[in-house]
């Protein structure tokens, strides 16, 4: 992919697609605005350069009408802030009133577009949508990783109607460090797999396979690899139907000599709820109207002593209900055995990013990527949608 680097942006508009979905509370304060820092450097590159700077992202999932609580107009204020700039806002992101806001620009001025996603066509990966985007600029950057996953006109559609097509700093920055850890890692490289599902993570396991040395197995997903050898777990949330999926996921790495650890011990309640009374057993003796929502203290020793020599750490996905205090340590010790080991690491994952971020670990840690969606698809060796669009946007050129 070319870079924004390798091209003449001086006094240009330059169309730059961000991922700036973060979350926000009841009265639109934002929580985190990580997703927001992370693309400065690119947007800092670009005003440096005399570009127009055309901002455009989503925000959340709107049912395809306007919704003032899934405005990007919070993300301007905190972007001029970050930028000390005026960031005006665009009330659409196509249409005769966006076209005349830019037509106005000056270099060094910053437009952040409306929502993305006010308009399905945009999920839809519409051609005219991503003709109308494509209009608005002399220079389209790709620096939204979270979504390259996604086949949306604003990353994929749009590519084949913008004048030039390129990938802006933090793109490049995270599909550089999988390529690395995947064509080349350090050995051992140990991944740790958490969160709620084995059929979200399934792909992501069996491609791993190839490159990993050791798994370390975390969240709700390992109950269901505890089934597959016969653990009695209570009222504990399994997925049934891949049971056998999970079995054989575990007699491959045996057969390849990977080594496979799963919770030994588990914070369990009889339902999921803060107030609830919990206590720590063993995995094998889970009360049968219990079920088992964090890993145990046990567990938790254990996979830090596997990740002793790791000389390149993976993680995606919480080791628990992360969000109720009473089942986030698991996941708040898994924070503190990666940061303190001697390793390459790439933490990937909302929960996940987020554990890190409140335990102010983030510094320890080599990198944080913000994708989730994204991090998983190339965790299964997938090609990102995205990126394969800015390349073949670059072949019909030569």
């Amino acid at each position: 992919m070319k870079s924004i680097k390798e091209i003449d942006i001086t006094n240009k508009r330059v169309f730059i697609r961000v991922d700036f979905n973060v979350p926000m509370d009841e009265q639109q304060n934002i929580m985190d605005d990580t997703r927001i820092r992370s693309v400065l450097p690119t947007l800092r590159y670009a005003l440096d350069n005399k570009a127009k700077l055309i901002i455009a992202s989503h925000m959340g999932r709107p049912k395809r009408k306007k919704s003032p609580k899934l405005s990007l107009k919070p993300i301007a204020k905190r972007l001029g802030r970050l930028l000390e700039k005026d960031v005006k806002m665009a009330n659409d992101c196509i249409g005769p009133d966006v076209k005349s806001l830019i037509s106005a620009m000056k270099a060094g001025d910053i437009i952040l577009l409306e929502n993305l996603r006010f308009h399905r066509e945009e999920q839809e990966n519409n051609d005219e949508f991503a003709k109308k985007l494509a209009s608005l600029c002399d220079i389209y950057v790709n620096n939204a990783f979270a979504v390259s996953h996604r086949v949306n006109a604003s990353v994929v559609a749009i590519t084949k109607y913008a004048p030039v097509s390129v990938s802006g700093f933090l793109l490049q920055k995270e599909i550089g460090y999988f390529s690395k850890i995947m064509a080349d890692p350090q050995h051992p490289l140990v991944a740790i797999i958490g969160g709620a599902k084995v059929s979200d993570k399934l792909m992501a396991l069996d491609n791993m396979l190839d490159h990993v040395d050791k798994f370390i197995i975390g969240g709700a997903m390992a109950n269901t690899f505890l089934k597959s050898k016969g653990y009695d777990l209570g009222k504990s949330k399994i997925e049934e139907d891949l049971v056998g999926a999970a079995g054989s996921i575990m007699k491959k790495a045996a057969k390849r000599k990977v080594k496979f650890y799963l919770p030994i011990d588990a914070v369990v309640a009889r339902r999921l709820d803060s107030k609830a009374q919990t206590k720590v057993v063993p995995t094998q003796e889970i009360p049968e109207n219990w079920m088992a929502l964090d890993i145990g203290p046990a567990t938790s020793l254990l996979f830090s002593e596997v990740l002793y020599n790791a000389k390149t750490v993976i993680w995606n996905g919480p080791m628990g209900v992360f969000e109720i205090d009473s089942f986030s340590r698991g996941t708040i010790a898994m924070v503190h055995s990666v940061a303190n080991c001697y390793a390459l690491s790439i933490v990937g994952g909302g929960d996940t990013d987020v554990a890190v971020h409140k335990e102010m670990a983030d510094d320890r840690i080599t990198y944080i990527s913000t994708g989730g969606g994204a991090f998983l698809t190339m965790l299964e060796g997938k090609i990102l949608p995205a990126a394969t669009a800015l390349e073949d946007s670059e072949k019909k050129w030569l």
